[in-house]
């Protein structure tokens, strides 16, 4: 896997949000198609700092998006709308401002743990130029295993082999880094977009 590494700016200070212009507002089949990729930003966290949904309520709350995610239950209905989870019971449509307030959350706890995930993409880029097996470097095997085997514990896709998974994993771990800068939030928008157009074409 060819590792290049871009640090984004490392500028203090809180997120920025992102209005919805005309260009920037996904329409119906665009926000289905994001759903799963929300997720999987929310799981990549998970694997790297070990949040629960605890972490993700206090968020939520931190940026006044509580009437979005309330609680528990509706945040598992808002991940639930992942097509690739199992189980079909609670899933709903996820509506644009329900969307937007998933993206700001994700940013903000990959913001809280920033450094954490520069060590990681930085060991991450040093282990490819060496060619080391990413899974016998401490924090990147922690890692990988954490996303490998909770992706296998809650989707329905089945397909992936474990070098996809890898693949996929350290993807969204680069990913996280950009999403922790202040610009992270419409840095997520634009690229769930982006997969989105990518999808439907």
């Amino acid at each position: 896997m060819d590792i290049s590494l871009h640090n984004p700016a490392s500028d203090q200070g809180k997120l920025v949000s992102f209005p919805l212009t005309e260009t920037a507002q996904p329409d119906r089949s665009q926000l289905d198609n994001i759903k799963a990729q929300l997720d999987l930003v929310l799981l990549a966290l998970e694997a790297l700092v070990g949040i629960g949904s605890e972490a993700v309520l206090q968020a939520a709350a931190d940026l006044n998006l509580q009437d979005v995610v309330s609680d528990r239950v509706s945040l598992w209905r808002l991940r639930q709308s992942n097509p690739l989870r199992r189980g079909t019971g609670g899933r709903k449509k996820l509506d644009i401002e329900e969307a937007r307030s998933l993206v700001m959350i994700s940013c903000h706890l990959a913001h809280q743990h920033q450094s954490l995930i520069r060590e990681a993409v930085e060991l991450l880029e040093s282990v490819a130029e060496t060619e080391q097996p990413f899974h016998q470097v401490a924090l990147l095997g922690d890692y990988l295993d954490n996303f490998t085997n909770t992706y296998q514990d809650r989707m329905t896709e089945d397909t992936l082999s474990i070098d996809a998974l890898t693949d996929l994993g350290l993807k969204l771990l680069i990913d996280l880094l950009f999403y922790s800068n202040n610009q992270g939030p419409r840095r997520l928008w634009m690229a769930l977009l982006d997969r989105a157009n990518h999808i439907e074409g």
